[in-house]
């Protein structure tokens, strides 16, 4: 009887080159930065992306999310456009370079991780590298879902986010954003203030863990459509991640 055989090992060398290669790739982009580069910033783009999908793979996140980041356009590895950091101005030459920068810090880090694990013995999680707990909102905002959607875009206003998790009485039901208020209520022609908000919600909630990692947030945000994500430890919610997050951590904002 034929037996199914395991994937090959990766070696603890091969991850020494491979962070090697990372490190040497993020010290070219670094001229950039300081203006001393001897390259051209295409040349430096293309050997990177070889590079990433030479070990992550040309299907890799990592790697659409460098492409993106060549543009300066972060918001578009989740195909959301117009929402930005609150606040943010940016230099866009600077930013992209910066989101290309943290790109290749998380494919570091990743590494990193893999080969410690491997060291160890340890299986390798599917993704390491930045997690979404330091990235996300502690501060986890609902409304009723027996409000109306005046009340909740009112609380939207008030609070000057963008989503609000809806309450079902002894659970979270569902969530509800701004754009879904818009369509519901411009587009759709809805009468806000006889409208609830269990008629407009989104459901079920999408949610990831706290220990997942910032990629894994993009992969998920790009497979749900959507720009927020709940947060949550053993079950139980603990935060919220969105879109803005995603591009602050990307262009380096604090």
């Amino acid at each position: 009887m034929a037996t199914e055989k395991s994937p090959p090992q990766t070696s603890i060398a091969t991850f020494d080159h491979d962070i090697t290669q990372f490190r040497e790739r993020l010290a070219v982009l670094k001229t950039f930065l300081m203006g001393s580069a001897t390259t051209s910033i295409e040349e430096c783009d293309n050997s990177t992306e070889e590079l990433i999908a030479s070990v992550f793979g040309r299907s890799s996140a990592n790697l659409e999310i460098y492409e993106y980041a060549e543009l300066g356009e972060a918001g578009g590895l989740v195909n959301v456009t117009g929402e930005a950091p609150e606040g943010a101005n940016f230099d866009e030459n600077r930013d992209s370079l910066r989101q290309r920068q943290r790109v290749l810090e998380s494919c570091i880090s990743d590494l990193e991780t893999r080969r410690a694990q491997a060291a160890s013995g340890r299986k390798a999680k599917k993704t390491s590298g930045p997690k979404v707990i330091d990235f996300m909102s502690s501060t986890v905002r609902s409304v009723s879902q027996d409000a109306t959607l005046k009340e909740a875009a009112q609380l939207l206003q008030e609070w000057k986010i963008g989503s609000l998790l809806v309450d079902g009485g002894d659970e979270t039901v569902g969530s509800i954003t701004e754009t879904e208020l818009t369509r519901e209520v411009i587009a759709n022609g809805v009468d806000a203030n006889a409208t609830t908000v269990k008629t407009c919600m989104r459901e079920p909630i999408v949610s990831l863990e706290s220990s997942d990692s910032v990629v894994d947030v993009v992969q998920l945000m790009k497979e749900k459509a959507t720009r927020h994500v709940c947060v949550t430890e053993n079950g139980k919610i603990v935060g919220l991640i969105s879109v803005s997050d995603i591009l602050r951590y990307y262009s380096g904002v604090k």
